[in-house]
Parts: structure tokens; sequence; C-alpha cells
């Protein structure tokens, strides 16, 4: 009996431990960074700032730009070369914020992702920047839309309508002459 009591309070004190353990443990992971400040969209050829929050003092945080023709956009004022995606590594000030000036390139189109990650940390988080239209012919979507290719539906209408014509036409001379074979027999 003795035995079991002993038993009972050990796992009674184990249970209370992991309780009041739990929250500490848990506390030592830093939160996820944030996104304090980030364009929505961008021009071809446009430079914004995005910024982001909660890493750690001084960490070093790795920002990578991802999307169509990403090697011509520009973070920080370093270009890179042929490649998807553009990557740089700053550090967090402070009070844990990063910064990164973003400047898509000339023949921009869709929208690009911009990764924060931090280095020392693991933990990240992104943004994505659409690209708005500019000039005539940009086709007002941000460059995601089909070329036009020269089809005119417009066009086919007079060849559905002769077509049907055609069609009419000969149903009735098939008619005619299956009348007139009646007619004859």
């Amino acid at each position: 009996m003795k035995h079991k009591i002993s038993k009972a309070t050990a796992a009674l004190a184990v249970a209370i431990a992991a309780v009041f353990a739990a929250p500490a443990v848990a506390s030592a992971y830093p939160a996820d960074p944030d996104v304090v400040t980030a364009p929505s969209a961008l021009s071809p050829g446009e430079t914004g700032t995005v910024t982001f929050d909660d890493f750690a003092a001084g960490e070093s945080v790795e920002f990578t730009l991802s999307g169509f023709n990403a090697s011509g956009a520009t973070l920080a004022l370093v270009a890179f070369s042929a490649q998807d995606s553009q990557t740089i590594t700053k550090n967090a000030n402070a009070q844990g914020e990063a910064a990164v000036s973003v400047t898509l390139p000339s023949n921009a189109r869709g929208s690009y992702t911009l990764a924060a990650t931090g280095q020392d940390s693991g933990t990240s988080a992104s943004t994505t920047i659409a690209v708005t239209a500019t000039g005539a012919g940009a086709g007002g979507d941000g460059g995601t839309a089909l070329p036009n290719a020269g089809f005119d539906g417009d066009a086919l209408l007079g060849l559905w309508v002769g077509g049907g014509v055609l069609v009419l036409a000969g149903a009735s001379i098939a008619v005619a002459t299956s009348v007139r074979r009646a007619r004859r027999a």
C-alpha cells in the first residue's frame, strides 16, 4: 500500500511540474516575425521598402525575392546575375526590425514574394508584391493576361451565317428533289 501511495505522489508531482513547465518552455521560442510595412503593389522599375519586425536584436536576416525575372530586380542596391530569385543578408536593428528596399525589374509582371528569414532563430515571414500595369499596352492586369493573338470572334459571324445559308439551300434542294421524285412515281 505504501508503494502505491509513493507512485501516486510521484505521478502527481510530475503532472504538476509539467503543467507549470510547459508555459516556460513555450516562451523560450521566439515569435514569428511580422511584416510592418510593405507596398501591396509596385510598377515595373519602381522602388519600395519592406520592413519586418520581431527578429532578435542584431540578428542576421536573409531576404529573398522571387518572381518573374527576379534576377533583374534589385534588393538594397545589390543586383545578381541570371536567377529566379535575389538574396541579400542584412542585420536587424536593436528593436529587431529589418528592412530592405526592393526595385522591380523594368519588365516585371505578375507578383513577387519577399521572404525574410532570421539566420539565428530560423523564424521567417513573407509578403507578396503585385505588379501594377504602366503605359500603353501593359494589359491592365500587371502582365498576367495572354497577349492578343489576333482572334476576332465578330469576323467569324459572317462565316457562320454564310455556312448556315449554304446548309439551308442544300436542304431545300434535297427536299425539292425528294418531292419531285415522289410525284413522278
